[in-house]
């Protein structure tokens, strides 16, 4: 299992449109631009085997959680074109009503205390599944980066949500992730499904200062300094949403992180993925982001742990990065295809 995101097709278009308004072509232009069959057949051809699509639900669907056909329409070309060209597709439910990964690092989300956005969640979830779990190779993850007050919140509403998403999709192989934004440390408190037909799924981003280091949406001074990797870090006691997880990291370090996922697969036999990992453009040092990306994908490889790697097309995290006006003159890009090749071969080698 080896893929990458789709992020910004689907998802997180509004940041898109921020980065460049005036030349942003408006949603459905944008969705019909961005990506396409000639993208799959390159992934593919890359030696990818899967792809994961974000997808937000205010752009898929109305207010009362009625389906935008024009969206709707081009989701289900995109969901079969991805399958039609051999690749298997992870749908990922990106950001659900009440519920905003990014919003949860400044506020508590609605969703887990609010009944009637969970039932708007569940009718969400309903029409997709009904719509796409019945196609070959399609993958339906519950929620992204959920961020619950605590552990048994979550995993209350992700049995709520599977138990839904069974009632259109009963074949399907389901993905679920652990709290606080799919941290590998929740997974000592995350609990099964009752279904034979997962996958748990852990984001790696640690340590997250070295990945987001410069990140502009990263909260807390700590984040706009310079750290290489490997690299012992200190820091002053300062406080924020997001832990600052001091000390030496190295690949030891991020093995020793990694043992709470594997942990949790010899207690309970199930199956672990990462379907989120990567570190930001424009922050680390070339040589540092390649050694981390390196360490990752040993340790993937050394515990047989699959992966999707974040990201295939811009938002920061490129493999390609194209009308990104804050990667013109980045020299992974410069070349005709404005794609790190050095990153894409690293990727390719395990």
């Amino acid at each position: 299992m080896k893929g990458v995101n789709l992020g910004g097709w689907f998802s997180q278009i509004d940041a898109i449109e921020a980065k460049d308004p005036a030349t942003f072509p408006g949603m459905i232009g944008h969705i019909d631009q961005f990506l396409g069959p000639a993208d799959f057949q390159r992934i593919k051809e890359w030696g990818f085997d899967h792809v994961r699509l974000p997808v937000d639900w205010f752009n898929v669907f109305t207010p009362d959680i009625s389906p935008r056909a024009d969206v709707m329409d081009r989701l289900e070309r995109a969901v079969t074109g991805i399958t039609a060209s051999g690749l298997n597709i992870i749908l990922d439910l990106h950001r659900c009503p009440g519920h905003d990964f990014e919003q949860a690092l400044r506020a508590e989300q609605s969703f887990f205390n609010t009944r009637s956005l969970r039932r708007d969640c569940l009718r969400v979830w309903a029409i997709l599944a009904e719509r796409f779990g019945s196609i070959p190779g399609v993958i339906l993850e519950l929620l992204n980066e959920p961020v619950a007050p605590d552990a048994g919140t979550w995993n209350h509403v992700k049995a709520e949500l599977a138990r839904e998403i069974r009632r259109f999709a009963p074949e399907s192989t389901l993905l679920v992730g652990s709290n606080l934004w799919n941290h590998v440390n929740e997974f000592e408190h995350l609990t099964l499904i009752d279904d034979d037909n997962v996958i748990y799924s852990f984001h790696f981003y640690l340590p997250l200062v070295f990945t987001h280091q410069k990140a502009p949406w990263a909260p807390g001074k700590a984040f706009q300094r310079s750290y290489p990797y490997p690299g012992d870090y200190q820091f002053e006691s300062e406080k924020g949403t997001l832990p600052l997880e001091a000390g030496v990291w190295n690949k030891d370090r991020m093995r020793d992180v990694m043992k709470h996922v594997i942990r949790f697969r010899e207690k309970f036999g199930a199956t672990v993925a990462c379907n989120e990992w990567g570190v930001y453009m424009g922050g680390p040092d070339r040589q540092s982001q390649l050694a981390w990306i390196q360490d990752c994908l040993e340790l993937f490889a050394e515990n047989q742990i699959g992966w999707t790697y974040w990201n295939y097309k811009n938002l920061d995290f490129g493999i390609i990065s194209q009308g990104e006006a804050l990667y013109a003159n980045h020299p992974p890009y410069q070349n005709p295809e404005r794609t790190d090749h050095t990153l894409l071969k690293l990727l390719q080698s395990c």
